[in-house]
């Protein structure tokens, strides 16, 4: 074979493996396209659907003058979508992105992947752990939701990662359907593994209630100089990290007042 042959074959197969290398970018570019559009529509599906839930659950009185609460909710309704319905968490005035109904499954799985309608979706439902008494008697109430990258359901509760924010913003609210605005004051906030007496429910005595808010203190970012009794009723919001499967971010509050809504 001559020379001139040779190299000819070896450019052959140098432009062999560059179209079957070209082919295959192509093939992972467009798969890569389509899974990020997947996601696209998938946070686009699930925020739509949770505005309209609010657009028809929840109506806010601008009169101040009024002596009604300006926030409130048609659980009526909300029923009628789905019947594990059992409150609203809202953050007012900031992160206001928190405002969801709260439903309660007979697991702590069925909700994870399915919104407040029932449709499959990764943004998922904020849901009260089952095992808790819907009418957050608890001494620690857990309530779980997702940290989406699109900024919804409980992204927002890393804000608390400062003192600053915190102090402009120390509460949350809790509607519940018997018509009651729970309002807590943030006690600790601070990332911590599923592991961590923080998610304690059962308090068979004080010491052991005790050893909850030590927990909380112990993993708080900042002394917030809140202070809990024994008597105190609290719920702990979970949300995952971006550290691990095992790490989470808590917001911890304690009850601090109770009105009944007209």
């Amino acid at each position: 074979m001559s020379e001139r042959k040779h190299h000819r074959g070896r450019r052959k197969k140098n432009n062999l493996l560059l179209n079957i290398i070209l082919v295959i970018a192509v093939i992972v570019f467009c798969v890569s396209g389509y899974n990020l559009l997947k996601i696209g529509k998938g946070y686009k599906d699930g925020q739509d659907e949770y505005k309209k839930v609010r657009k028809l659950a929840v109506t806010q009185d601008k009169d101040s003058g009024r002596s009604v609460d300006e926030f409130q909710v048609d659980f009526d309704k909300l029923k009628k979508i789905n019947a594990d319905t059992i409150g609203w968490i809202r953050f007012s005035p900031k992160p206001k992105e928190i405002n969801y109904p709260i439903v309660q499954g007979k697991d702590n799985q069925t909700y994870l992947h399915k919104t407040f309608s029932n449709n499959e979706n990764t943004l998922g439902s904020i849901f009260l752990d089952s095992n808790a008494n819907a009418d957050f008697a608890d001494g620690n109430s857990i309530v779980y939701g997702h940290r989406m990258k699109d900024g919804s359901m409980f992204r927002h509760l890393q804000d608390y990662d400062t003192k600053k924010f915190w102090k402009k913003y120390p509460y949350f609210y809790i509607y519940t359907l018997d018509g009651r605005k729970l309002t807590y004051i943030i006690y600790a906030a601070g990332e911590t593994t599923e592991k961590s007496d923080v998610y304690q429910t059962d308090f068979s005595d004080d010491a052991m209630f005790q050893l909850f808010t030590k927990a909380a203190k112990s993993m708080a970012l900042y002394d917030t100089g809140v202070e809990v009794t024994n008597s105190d009723s609290c719920v702990t919001l979970s949300t995952c990290t971006g550290a691990s499967d095992e790490h989470r971010f808590v917001v911890i509050g304690v009850r601090v007042q109770e009105e009944e809504l007209e």
